[in-house]
This record gives structure tokens, C-alpha cells and sequence, in this order.
């Protein structure tokens, strides 16, 4: 069964990629360019809880997520934040860094933070069509194997 912070974020729609306890999905709104969700599939609300598959398993997620977005962002750093007030699902939201802006398919995605931290407000809101060509480009590019 999914989780409900999966399914706000889009999922099944969203999905990028999925490992043994991770699903990867496209944030619907990009504070940056590439921003994702990483969220656990295991049903547990408290990082601690997850089991050591989970854990072991957030290293090969990890690394298909910096694989893939430096090939299609080039960040300069990447984010990793874990607020959980709203959506208590264990999850993460994958913020890729950089100075200036990336423009994709028209639409300009300033990094309004840099070089503080992120600013998860503005976002840009993708719509259905772009988050379709952007789950796919991503997709097309993680790691296989």
C-alpha cells in the first residue's frame, strides 16, 4: 500500500525511480530545477524506526538521485531536507543548488536562496504536461543496474 505523502506528491505519476524502500518522485513544485521527494515505503513516522534494509537501501537512492540530477541540473550542491510537520511519512525533499537560474521548456527556475538555504517558497508550479516530460527525462536518466 502506498502512503499518503507518496500519493500528495503525485505518485504514481511522479515516479522517477523506485529501490527496494525508496520511491523517487518529482516535486510538483520546483523551487529548483530537478527538486524531488524521496519518500520510504515502509509505514513508519519517525526516521529512527526504519529498518536497516531502509537505511542501507537510502545509499543506492541517494546515489541514483545525485547521479541523475547533475547529469540533467549540473547543481552545484544538493539539499536534502527532512521537515515532516505536515506529511509525517519519513520522506525527504531533494533540493539540487546552484547560483542564477536553470530555464527547461520555457520556464525559468530561479535558485532565490543561493548561497543561503533553500527558499522552498516561490516555486514554480509544473503542470501536468511538464511533469510528465520531466518524471520521463529523469527517468530516462537514472542510473541502471
Amino acid at each position: 500500500m502506498t502512503n499518503p505523502t507518496a500519493l500528495k506528491f503525485g505518485y504514481p505519476r511522479t515516479l522517477v525511480a523506485e529501490t527496494a524502500s525508496w520511491l523517487v518522485l518529482v516535486r510538483p513544485d520546483q523551487p529548483t530545477f530537478g527538486s524531488l521527494v524521496l519518500v520510504c515505503k515502509e509505514p513508519t513516522i519517525s526516521f529512527s524506526q526504519l529498518s536497516p534494509q531502509a537505511f542501507a537501501d537510502l545509499g543506492v537512492a541517494i546515489r541514483g538521485v545525485e547521479r541523475t540530477l547533475s547529469e540533467l541540473v549540473g547543481y552545484q550542491r544538493i539539499n536534502y531536507l527532512m521537515l515532516m510537520m505536515v506529511d509525517r511519512d519519513v520522506h525527504f525533499h531533494v533540493i539540487p543548488r546552484y547560483e542564477g537560474e536553470r530555464v527547461d521548456g520555457g520556464l525559468r527556475f530561479p535558485d532565490t536562496g543561493w548561497p543561503g538555504p533553500p527558499a522552498l517558497a516561490p516555486a514554480v508550479t509544473l503542470g501536468a504536461e511538464a511533469i510528465a516530460s520531466l518524471t520521463a527525462r529523469l527517468a530516462a536518466l537514472w542510473p541502471q543496474g
